[in-house]
């Protein structure tokens, strides 16, 4: 969630957006956390295993940047599926990994730390469901390219999920300039916002306090990283009582937040691992969007 743009931004490449059929299967994360404890929404977690736990580290300074980004992720392997939640850099205990290897989903679901419980989530219901066109999810492709080229590709996907005039506010949280770029091409204004505070590529403030200035905005557009810093059930509350769309940008919690569509979520890119940072060949990310998303016509 760190600077990753210049400023040319791309157009959001074509592809389709589809309603996810699970859509109002849960009204909030702690519900479909709890749902999916009791084996509501799947096989029982109990009897699945955590094969494989492992944290990806990054730092990056693109050519010609004048600022640079580190990220840290959580990621929990469940058969075929990876889950995972981006922590702050060195935020994680030194036992959590392996705490996580070998356990079973049920107790990360209920593990003491927010990102281990994202993150084993995350893994179910990627289990569960993973982004196929049945299960509503609508692929873009990121060609092969430099980490920029795929970021603004990706940035294309995501702006083009909001549907608003020239002219409207965003409040965007989790600051990647690519997205900033996006939205001003598209004739939008924006407020960066960022735990870290700091200032944007072009010199512009980055506010700390994402509740504090979304009434200011006409509609939300906010990482997943928000599922696991304990901030995102406000924004989506503020979405659903103002009528607001809330587009997310996931790597953390891919197959979590579309679930929520419909209950303040009104569209996800979902990026499931491994991200477009990690490899410079194609890749794929997944939209969906509510039937009806808030805030839109």
């Amino acid at each position: 969630m760190r600077p990753a743009g210049t400023a040319s931004a791309t157009p959001a490449p074509a592809g389709p957006v589809s309603a996810a059929p699970f859509a109002g299967s849960a009204t909030a994360f702690e519900e479909l956390l709890s749902i999916a404890r009791a084996g509501e929404l799947g096989p029982d977690p109990a009897g699945l295993l955590i094969s494989v736990a492992f944290t990806t580290r990054q730092a990056v300074r693109h050519e010609g940047r004048g600022t640079g980004y580190r990220n840290e992720v959580l990621s929990l392997r469940l058969a075929e599926a990876v889950g995972s939640c981006a922590v702050e850099p060195g935020a994680l205990p030194d036992g959590a990994v392996s705490d996580c290897a070998g356990a079973d989903v049920a107790r990360l679901l209920g593990h003491p730390m927010q990102p281990v419980r994202v993150a084993a989530l995350d893994a179910y219901l990627m289990h569960v469901s993973p982004h196929t066109p049945e299960n509503g999810a609508g692929p873009v492709v990121l060609p092969a390219g430099t980490s920029l080229e795929k970021s603004r590709v990706r940035a294309g996907a995501v702006a083009g999920l909001l549907v608003l005039p020239p002219g409207s506010t965003v409040l965007v949280v989790g600051v990647v300039n690519s997205l900033l770029e996006a939205l001003r091409s598209r004739g939008l204004r924006y407020i960066p916002c960022d735990l870290k505070g700091g200032v944007t590529e072009w010199g512009e403030p980055v506010v700390t306090d994402a509740l504090g200035s979304a009434g200011r905005c006409d509609a939300l557009l906010v990482s997943g990283m928000t599922l696991g810093n304990g901030t995102f059930e406000a924004l989506r509350e503020h979405a659903l009582r103002h009528d607001k769309q809330l587009v997310m940008f996931a790597q953390t919690g891919s197959a979590v937040l579309p679930r929520l569509l419909g209950h303040g979520v009104s569209a996800v890119c979902a990026e499931p691992y491994p991200f477009f940072w990690l490899d410079g060949g194609p890749g794929t990310v997944h939209r969906y969007r509510a039937a009806c998303p808030g805030g839109a016509p």
